[in-house]
């Protein structure tokens, strides 16, 4: 698989989280992802205990993980998370 996403796609998902999460300190917790930005809000970051995905300033991101199946079932908690709220 190809680490490519759309960042339209990124945006509209942590924004669902922003909305529709529990907030726990300075993250948003909502599908098994966990939302925060940096201290400028110019990086986000969504994460869960497997895949980290960073994206940042001019839509620029990168991924963290392990397994091609880890990141597979990240980005099923994204998608689940766009089409549910």
């Amino acid at each position: 698989m190809k680490n490519e996403i759309d960042s339209k796609f990124v945006l509209s998902v942590f924004d669902k989280m922003r909305e529709h999460g529990e907030k726990q300190q300075e993250q948003y917790i909502l599908g098994g992802l966990k939302g925060s930005t940096d201290f400028d809000g110019y990086t986000l970051f969504i994460e869960d205990a497997l895949v980290m995905l960073r994206f940042g300033f001019h839509n620029q991101y990168a991924f963290e993980y392990e397994k091609e199946e880890h990141l597979e079932q990240f980005l099923k908690k994204m998608t689940a998370i766009e089409q549910t709220y």
